[in-house]
């Protein structure tokens, strides 16, 4: 009853810091990605207003708003155009990865904040320039995973950062993705950019990839892994001929093992992640639901968490908590730039090793 108290009462205060600012001001760029219905079809709940949306594709736009009771007066046909007509306080990227880039030169001199669809960016060069921009602007740059909001993800990492609880990591197994782009039908848009190696920057690998390289670069408080290796595959040629559709990728750290296991062949959807210790274990198997065995216990126990009090419930709530500096973003957290560099170096190390049969030592 305590617990459920503690909840209410926390969930009363994140709403009431809400009430108490003004919104914060979101632009929208791009819809090809269609994890832009997470923001469109948001409950308004007066933390973030969007005042425009940028897209080229007429149709796009206009099925989009029309799905989502949005006015067409809100779309703009370039970032240029938007700029000259509103100035947004933030930014979120729903395009092709490959645009991250281009998003980041255009709103960082204007001292814009930008979140992106994970992963951030395509290419070293890319992530790079991109971290550049932001740092000599002095803008935030997000990266924003589905997973980053898992209860389950958070109570695992509490768990593991107490030595005493299972001992030093020794392993840990991030499994991602579902049955395939095509096969679970997602709109066309966003099939052309996702199974394109320049606009996505490779197949499952980069798609779901990303996800095990966020969450072992944060597990492991931001350390690099000493070397990558990764095998891919394409069993769908027929459907995926330009990129890999399985990916699995080894990262290697003084006494840690990752393996990241990204597919667009698994049998249903799937985002869960296995970490063991030298004296037990825990399993994410999904947003609220945490397995675990350690020493003494018999048998395992089966934990449903609640999910994540305001505003780390969701990314647009953290947007707005960041930019109003009611939160502050560590180098080590999931959202950080620090973080999702390595992930990019991982991505791509992970691809040289498939290109070349070998193991790619990281600098």
């Amino acid at each position: 009853m305590k617990i459920l108290f503690s909840i209410l009462v926390g969930t009363l205060a994140g709403f009431h810091a809400v009430l108490a600012q003004s919104p914060v001001k979101i632009a929208v760029v791009g819809l090809t990605h269609s994890h832009v219905h997470w923001i469109l079809g948001r409950e308004d709940i007066g933390d973030v207003e969007i005042v425009g949306i940028v897209e080229s594709n007429e149709d796009l736009a206009r099925r989009f708003t029309a799905r989502h009771g949005l006015s067409m007066d809100l779309v703009y046909p370039s970032m240029e155009a938007l700029f000259s007509a509103v100035s947004p306080e933030a930014v979120t990227a729903f395009g092709s990865i490959y645009e991250h880039l281009e998003v980041v030169q255009a709103c960082a001199p204007r001292g814009i904040h930008v979140m992106v669809e994970k992963p951030l960016a395509v290419s070293n060069a890319h992530a790079r320039e991109m971290a550049a921009l932001a740092r000599k602007h002095g803008i935030h740059l997000l990266t924003n995973y589905e997973t980053t909001w898992y209860a389950s993800n958070h109570e695992v990492k509490k768990q593991v950062s107490d030595p005493a609880v299972i001992g030093p990591l020794r392993r840990v197994v991030i499994n991602d993705g579902h049955e395939g782009p095509m096969e679970i039908g997602v709109n066309q848009e966003f099939l052309d950019w996702l199974t394109d190696p320049v606009l996505n920057g490779g197949g499952a690998v980069i798609d779901f990839g990303c996800y095990g390289a966020n969450l072992m670069t944060w597990l492991m408080n931001g350390q690099k892994p000493l070397s990558v290796t990764a095998e891919l595959k394409q069993i769908k040629p027929d459907i995926y001929p330009k990129v890999d559709d399985e990916a699995t990728i080894l990262l290697e750290y003084p006494e840690t093992q990752g393996v990241i296991q990204a597919s667009w062949n698994w049998p249903f959807s799937r985002k869960d992640m296995e970490v063991y210790g030298k004296t037990g274990y825990f399993l994410a198997k999904n947003n609220t639901q945490m397995v675990s065995r350690t020493a003494g216990e018999r048998s395992e126990s089966i934990r449903q968490l609640p999910e994540r009090p305001y505003p780390f419930d969701d990314p647009f709530s953290y947007l707005a908590a960041v930019v109003r500096g009611k939160v502050e973003v560590k180098p080590t957290d999931l959202s950080s730039l620090e973080n999702n560099l390595v992930v990019v170096e991982i991505l791509e190390a992970a691809m040289e090793s498939a290109a070349k049969g070998q193991r790619i030592y990281l600098k």
